[in-house]
């Protein structure tokens, strides 16, 4: 699934603000995240908390659970992706994560998310999608508020 929208900043502002934990508190369009710890990504491999509430989707009764979130790809100012591990066994294997190219005078960005690869056992269940395409996009427009706002951490990386 992937939604994608422009938003009038350079890359580097938009992808300060997705490769900081807080920053995706801060733009969560699904009302799950709640507040992070770690610092800001700088590679693939790192990782960050993720304290979640399901009761925002109003769905499955998990109420308030941490996941650790892991980054699959990152190339600055162009794509980070993650998955997840959370308390479901085995791990699902879905992966979001953000693309992002110069358009005119500012930045197109895709969040996408991708469950091909779930585990055969989370396939079974036919759970997926949890998150709903209107739930990216609130997500896009969130973050265009936040980036064009002066996000605390919207300072490109050094």
């Amino acid at each position: 699934m992937e939604v994608s929208r422009v938003i009038t900043a350079p890359p580097a502002e938009v992808f300060a603000v997705l490769s900081d934990p807080q920053g995706h508190v801060a733009i969560d369009g699904s009302g799950m995240l709640m507040g992070a710890d770690g610092d800001r990504v700088r590679a693939a491999g790192d990782t960050f908390v993720v304290h979640m509430d399901r009761e925002a989707l109003g769905d499955i009764p998990m109420g308030e659970y941490d996941v650790t979130v892991t980054i699959a790809s990152f190339e600055r100012d162009r794509e980070i992706s993650w998955t997840i591990l959370g308390r479901m066994r085995p791990p699902i294997g879905h992966v979001y994560g953000y693309r992002l190219s110069p358009e005119g005078d500012g930045t197109r960005v895709t969040s996408f998310y991708d469950w091909s690869d779930i585990h055969p056992d989370w396939r079974a269940k036919g759970i997926f999608p949890v998150i709903r395409p209107d739930s990216l996009t609130a997500t896009l427009g969130i973050l265009a508020r936040t980036v064009l706002r002066g996000y605390p951490c919207a300072t490109p990386l050094s």
